[in-house]
């Protein structure tokens, strides 16, 4: 199977785990978000999913691939920034490098990462954010990916 397959596997089963909450309200609920590859990693797909947590959200990644130059083990700045993808803000919201190593699953190219915002998924949900996952410096700080959060 190749790379592609095994993240629609994944995205598959992750989405019959979904989370609903009693009362339906939408903002209490998981989010998936599509993250869209940008021309520096032209191809490739990845997504995120956002749980909330009380305070604070968390984002298990799923990525089916970065660029051939990056370094291995592959690390990836991640940052949730105001304004969409198209419109994005100067500075990032948050900031979500405590740990940048990813993992690496199957034998293609698909590497996983599990995040923390420090934000209630509702105000996400509620505002104007999108996440983005970068390079590191020593990989040229490329944004690779981005999602509006909706």
């Amino acid at each position: 199977m190749n790379a592609a397959r095994y993240l629609a596997l994944i995205m598959a089963a992750c989405g019959l785990c979904g989370c609903a909450s009693p009362a339906g309200d939408a903002s209490n609920e998981m989010l998936e978000v599509r993250l869209n590859a940008t021309p520096k990693n032209a191809g490739r797909i990845a997504q995120a999913t956002l749980v909330p947590r009380g305070d604070e959200t968390s984002i298990s990644l799923v990525i089916s691939g970065v660029p051939s130059y990056t370094t291995r083990p592959v690390r990836l700045y991640t940052f949730i920034y105001p304004g969409s993808c198209a419109y994005p803000g100067g500075t990032p919201a948050y900031e979500l490098n405590r740990t940048l190593t990813t993992d690496r699953h199957f034998r293609g190219d698909v590497w996983r990462m599990s995040k923390s915002a420090p934000v209630p998924l509702s105000t996400l949900r509620a505002g104007d954010y999108s996440l983005v996952l970068r390079t590191t410096p020593a990989d040229g700080s490329f944004d690779i990916f981005c999602g509006d959060i909706r």
